[in-house]
């Protein structure tokens, strides 16, 4: 297994301020829309242009490798009762190598101690091993722990978006790819990926490859330092396959086109890829990408709109370009697009 425990930089230090702006709460996109393509779609190259996703097909390049990532989201949000009757709010965040034993967020209205026993459902409950500031270690007692977690839990919607998750959310919040069960947030711009639209990709030239990031909560985290190499990047978990490696590194020796799908994947490919050569395996990752990385995978990225001053809104300026990207955030507010999970996406290329 790999460990990128570095952060990477471009070009030293930068302000955090340069990448705030402001948005209208009534642009935070709270409810999916009714079809997963229905969405528009901001594509910035020389110029800023107007679509749909629905026209990705006219944007693929016969050849292209569009990389998604294949993470399943869990209902990791547990609300429970502790026996003295008061209100507890556990987020698993992954499961630790003792059977049943996960790292979880715990709010509670007094601190969680060891020992502490939250009631979450029929059979169902949490035993708390330990506290360290906001982070819990808790032991699940049920019958059979996967299905408990499956019945009782919540989709773990992002704290922007202020609403109790509903039966669509199961459903929206979620790709039509994801295979693999371990992420407690969606890559949303594979949200947008109907069957029917990723069949008419694959007519227009594209290939689609898998990647597995488990995507975390600390994608929400604001940065709170005023330079970005301060900020301590948080660390999620990847798996490249062989499949995918071969497929990758075959596509880019012929010159070929490679596009993630999310920050997500893009994260991956660029962190098992930091030899210029994409290595299958699994692997942690924090790596911190700002404008003046060297991208040695991606080529484009397909992506939602991100919180100001966050960790996601640089890595796509490094792509795209600080003052590009900037601008087109500011076309996009003017335009009123839906911003975040459920809202519109955007579509920049390297260099272009």
């Amino acid at each position: 297994m790999w460990l990128h425990g570095w952060i990477l930089l471009g070009f030293g230090a930068m302000r955090v301020s340069d990448f705030d702006y402001r948005l209208p709460d009534e642009l935070i996109a709270k409810q999916p829309l009714a079809e997963r393509e229905g969405s528009r779609l901001l594509v910035l190259g020389e110029t800023i242009e107007d679509r749909m996703i629905r026209d990705l097909p006219q944007l693929v390049r016969p050849g292209d490798v569009w990389v998604v990532n294949d993470t399943r989201v869990i209902p990791a949000r547990l609300l429970g009762q502790k026996d003295s009757g008061g209100q507890v709010e556990i987020l698993l965040l992954e499961p630790c190598q003792e059977a049943n034993v996960w790292l979880a967020w715990g709010k509670a209205n007094k601190p969680l101690r060891p020992g502490t026993r939250v009631n979450i459902g029929p059979d169902f409950s949490a035993e708390v091993l330990r506290r360290d500031g906001k982070e819990v270690k808790v032991r699940l007692l049920a019958p059979d722990v996967a299905a408990a977690i499956e019945a009782c839990g919540h989709m773990p919607l992002p704290p922007y978006i202020n609403r109790p998750d509903n039966e669509a959310d199961k459903q929206r919040y979620q790709t039509v790819f994801a295979r693999h069960a371990g992420a407690v947030a969606a890559p949303t711009a594979g949200l947008h990926m109907s069957l029917e639209l990723m069949a008419a990709m694959r007519e227009a030239g594209a290939e689609f490859a898998h990647v597995t990031l488990h995507v975390g909560p600390g994608t929400f985290q604001p940065v709170q330092v005023e330079h970005t190499e301060d900020h301590p990047m948080h660390e999620e978990a990847y798996i490249v396959s062989q499949e995918t490696a071969e497929q990758i590194n075959a596509a880019r020796a012929e010159g070929r086109r490679i596009v993630a799908v999310g920050t997500t994947s893009l994260r991956t490919l660029e962190a098992a890829g930091e030899s210029g050569v994409l290595c299958a395996g699994s692997g942690r990752t924090r790596l911190f990408i700002t404008p003046g990385y060297d991208f040695r995978v991606t080529d484009a990225l397909l992506t939602n709109f991100h919180l100001p001053r966050s960790t996601l809104l640089m890595l796509v300026c490094a792509l795209g370009g600080q003052e590009k990207v900037m601008q087109a955030y500011r076309h996009a507010i003017e335009a009123a697009y839906r911003f975040y999970s459920y809202g519109d996406a955007m579509f920049v290329a390297r260099g272009e």
